[in-house]
């Protein structure tokens, strides 16, 4: 199994190369690219795809599988992350594999985490704006406990789980509710930047792929959670 995954779901623009052999229980990292400049995805995409396949001795052909962040996110990063993943799977006819983007970023922090009892939840967070933010909670053994929500932050935010136990905020979102939520003893920030990475999405994605849980290509879309706001002033007619 080859399997190339994508992640432009914020302003990191990433992609990564994985491989299983049969029977495998994990998929092996090949290779990986992150960009983390404004504005990258639209024009680097393509090329880092190509090159991180040819880098590591392939042929986009020779590739089992495309799996995408599907969000919560930007709106114009998972737009053009779903719709380049869409587009190779049809050229390719290979199927579609699709990870919630908080679901992966979790996943970074929970591997370093403790497994015991005190083992602290996890909640990333995807800046939206103002005190917004697009955030869950997962627990030790990554399962969502808190759905994926737009919310925004104040002072009694997450007060329930706060009071049960720590809670391990992360993720460009959480760099603005530190203020909020900071004074909290149980309320964690990691002083390292956690950003969305291709290389968690494919690692997630290799488990559905041999699940077999692939996603309806010309149906797919992403997970923009709320609906895009335009600034753009309304027609008025006369």
């Amino acid at each position: 199994m080859l399997l190339l995954s994508i992640d432009t779901s914020t302003t990191v623009c990433s992609v990564a190369l994985h491989r299983a052999e049969a029977g495998a229980t994990s998929a092996t990292l090949l290779g990986a690219y992150e960009l983390f400049t404004e504005r990258t995805s639209s024009a680097m995409l393509t090329t880092l795809m190509g090159d991180v396949v040819r880098q590591a001795g392939f042929d986009l052909s020779d590739l089992s599988a495309i799996a995408v962040a599907k969000g919560p996110g930007s709106y114009t990063g998972l737009r053009i992350g779903v719709s380049t993943a869409k587009g190779l799977c049809f050229a390719l006819d290979k199927p579609l594999l699709a990870v919630n983007t908080l679901r992966a970023m979790a996943e970074q922090v929970r591997r370093l985490m403790p497994l015991g009892e005190k083992a602290p939840l996890l909640c990333p967070m995807i800046d939206a704006r103002r005190m917004e933010v697009y955030c869950a909670l997962y627990d030790k053994a990554g399962r969502e406990v808190k759905l994926t929500a737009a919310e925004i932050i104040d002072e009694q935010s997450f007060a329930e789980w706060l009071a049960e136990g720590p809670v391990v905020f992360f993720g460009d979102g959480a760099a603005k509710c530190r203020p909020v939520l900071g004074l909290h003893p149980n309320a964690l920030f990691p002083d390292e930047p956690i950003r969305p990475s291709a290389r968690t999405i494919g690692q997630l994605a290799f488990h559905q792929f041999e699940a077999g849980r692939f996603e309806d290509v010309a149906a797919f879309e992403p997970f923009y959670l709320k609906e895009f706001m335009t600034t753009q002033p309304k027609k008025v007619v006369v």
